[in-house]
């Protein structure tokens, strides 16, 4: 086998990999908490990009996010609320129709990063919907799940 066929086979298949590829902003957050089967929907905006040669990266922050006004005004609880309120990491990804796989090689909280973050998803047109595995919540510690829609923007 040449090496290029033995790099082709560590990725996933060009043509998976070229149906995700693009820029996705987030459309809408649903959390759905185990113990209770409460669902809530989250004020939250982001971004998500998948590029061709497995690269992808992911900022997520709530809509409600404290702004200091400037740096000379930036407090220790300001910095705390501003990391309280976002989740971004970046890595690879592993993507088969059904579920994407985030290998997360760096990350805004040391616990997620050398991870790899299970997504099952569909796509319904522009929409890539994708669904967590049941983990604790980043922002309450709760046991669930998250629903997000992402809309494809390029």
């Amino acid at each position: 086998m040449s090496d290029d066929a033995l790099a082709l086979g560590s990725f996933p298949a060009i043509a998976e990999r070229d149906e995700l590829f693009g820029t996705y902003k987030l459309v809408s957050t649903t959390r759905t908490t185990l113990d209770t089967g409460q669902v809530v929907s989250r004020n939250q905006t982001g971004y998500i990009i998948y590029d061709k040669s497995g690269r992808m990266i992911v900022l997520v922050l709530n809509g409600e996010r404290p702004n200091p006004g400037c740096f000379d005004k930036m407090t220790d609880l300001h910095r705390i609320d501003l990391f309280d309120s976002m989740v971004a990491y970046a890595g690879t990804y592993r993507y088969d129709g059904k579920t994407i796989e985030h290998c997360v090689d760096l990350s805004w909280n040391e616990m997620w990063t050398g991870t790899i973050q299970i997504r099952d998803v569909r796509r319904e047109g522009n929409m890539l919907i994708s669904t967590t595995r049941p983990a604790p919540d980043p922002f309450d510690g709760r046991l669930g799940f998250t629903t997000l829609i992402w809309e494809r923007v390029r």
